[in-house]
């Protein structure tokens, strides 16, 4: 009796989770199925997940794949700069976290609170003086302005440095016997046990990043410089709101971070969970 309540119990909560899961994904489902429809019936009905499959067909798609020359450059844009972004992030933030982590030198745990201050603090204050910073290094619509304030994040330090503290310190005792440099021993054997943080990091900065629109919208100029959540901002004026790009190309928007997180996903939980154990 007791076996078949525990049952039941993991339906009812495997159920409660699949209609969770509906509910978050239902404007996913709901952006996918108006990609198919007319950009007229989306201005007279909107989205939603009805829909008339006499009216759906792949015209919104040949526009982008064939006339919308501009959502490729924001592409591109957005994954260069996401690229480096990810890159340059988890290796800065990672050796930041990790020497805050098993190194002890004077003004260490002032620095470490430092970061906790700087994460508790909104973005939107610090703009204005990373803005005038971006304008004094002759940075304004480069790629450069909105990469750099993004690749030492507070939050990816303070992750490193948790997961970091679990690691064994008598391997960088013994890498030390056998005359190897704290670089190599960072890169060579600390930075492979660190791979699950890494993953982990590599999706939430990823989605960051890619998603980034305050920021990029301040810093850059030209058409041509737009990352995605920008250039498809420009797309709804005044004067006429070209849909046909719109709603198709914000589908085209989450193949990345869906591809990102598929990657990287059987690290994702163990990445999150271990460090903050200890033992």
């Amino acid at each position: 009796m007791r076996k078949k309540n525990n049952t039941m119990l993991k339906w009812i909560i495997n159920l409660g989770f699949v209609f969770i899961s509906f509910v978050a994904l239902f404007p996913v489902l709901g952006l996918i199925v108006s990609s198919f429809r007319p950009s007229s019936e989306l201005i007279r009905n909107g989205m939603s997940l009805t829909f008339d499959i006499s009216n759906m067909n792949l015209d919104n798609y040949t526009y982008i794949f064939t006339q919308a020359a501009s959502y490729w450059e924001w592409y591109g844009n957005s994954l260069i700069i996401s690229g480096l972004t990810i890159i340059l992030s988890l290796l800065l933030s990672a050796m930041v976290g990790y020497a805050l982590a098993v190194y002890d030198f004077k003004g260490k745990n002032v620095i470490f609170l430092l970061v906790l201050f700087i994460i508790m603090v909104p973005f939107e204050i610090l703009m204005l003086p990373l803005y005038k910073l971006m304008i004094s290094m002759q940075l304004i619509d480069t790629y450069l302005a909105v990469i750099l304030p993004l690749i030492v994040a507070p939050v990816a330090v303070f992750f490193f440095r948790q997961y970091a503290v679990g690691l064994p310190k008598e391997l960088m005792d013994a890498a030390r016997i056998d005359g190897s440099t704290e670089y190599g021993i960072f890169f060579r054997i600390m930075m492979p046990l660190m791979m699950p943080s890494f993953a982990a990091m590599a999706i939430l900065q990823g989605l960051l990043s890619w998603n980034n629109f305050l920021w990029p919208l301040l810093v850059l100029r030209s058409n041509e410089m737009f990352t995605l959540p920008v250039g498809l901002a420009t797309l709804l004026t005044p004067y006429g709101n070209n849909y046909d790009v719109l709603i198709a190309g914000s589908v085209m928007t989450i193949i990345p971070i869906v591809l990102l997180f598929i990657f990287f996903q059987r690290y994702f939980v163990s990445g999150l969970t271990v460090g903050g154990v200890k033992g």
